[in-house]
């Protein structure tokens, strides 16, 4: 019987031990970088979502200078059905201010639900609001959704009656984003007063609406889509930064 004849291993299994390693440790690298805090927000895959946003969307900002830089803070925007703004307008502060920004309004269901929390979506709860307010947070609270960009929708006053019992500052917002180019623009009003200041169902009635009405005077003041030309999203200079 022949002599079994073993082939040198040395030259082969070095370079894949190599490769197994580096990629190993790429993972670990690439894993460690992702932190998430106690409301479940993934920093670093909010950073991805604003990048991805910031292609599809190039969005002028206004009024960022009024909102608080570290105290709690309600920012209520007008919404379009299927857009998901509430999202997009967190995602799109928190990059443009510097601090994280969450939104109210995330599903409880699997999958969107789970995402939505990595991105710092917060339940559409009363119990949830109070508790992110008390840790300081910047919440985005949206207007019932509509199809129509010139109209606004509802504003839900239980979402505001933890800003009312605890006296946190509301600030509307105005949201326009155009279907045909990549124009898109944020504009941040001064924070809501109301005549009286009251506690209870009365005071978050009347904030919500004040929301409604401080919101739809800024989208009439940027003129709407009443051409039907990309023209009607140009972001016009009011003052804001």
């Amino acid at each position: 019987m022949g002599d079994v004849i073993e082939l040198p291993r040395r030259g082969l299994s070095t370079p894949v031990a190599t490769l197994q390693s580096i990629t190993q440790a790429a993972s670990s690298r690439f894993l460690a970088s992702w932190s998430i805090d106690e409301w479940g927000r993934d920093d670093s895959f909010v950073r991805v979502a604003e990048q991805l946003t910031s292609v599809r969307w190039k969005t002028v900002t206004g009024g960022l200078e009024l909102l608080p830089v570290h105290r709690p803070a309600v920012v209520v925007v007008n919404t379009r059905r299927f857009r998901l703004t509430q999202w997009w307008v967190a995602v799109t502060l928190s990059a443009a201010i510097g601090r994280p920004v969450r939104f109210v309004g995330r599903p409880d269901t699997a999958p969107l639900g789970a995402l939505a929390r990595r991105l710092g979506g917060l339940l559409a709860r009363p119990d949830e609001i109070v508790g992110a307010l008390r840790h300081g947070e910047l919440l985005v609270v949206g207007l019932s959704a509509t199809l129509d960009s010139r109209q606004v929708g509802t504003c839900d006053p239980a979402l505001l009656g933890p800003a009312v019992e605890r006296r946190v500052p509301v600030f509307p917002a105005a949201v326009l984003a155009s279907d045909s180019s990549r124009t898109a623009r944020i504009e941040v009003a001064p924070a809501l007063t109301t005549r009286r200041r009251r506690r209870g169902p009365l005071g978050e009635v009347e904030l919500a609406g004040l929301a409604e009405t401080e919101i739809a005077a800024m989208l009439e003041a940027f003129g709407g889509a009443h051409t039907g030309t990309p023209l009607d999203w140009l972001p016009w200079p009011s003052g804001g930064s």
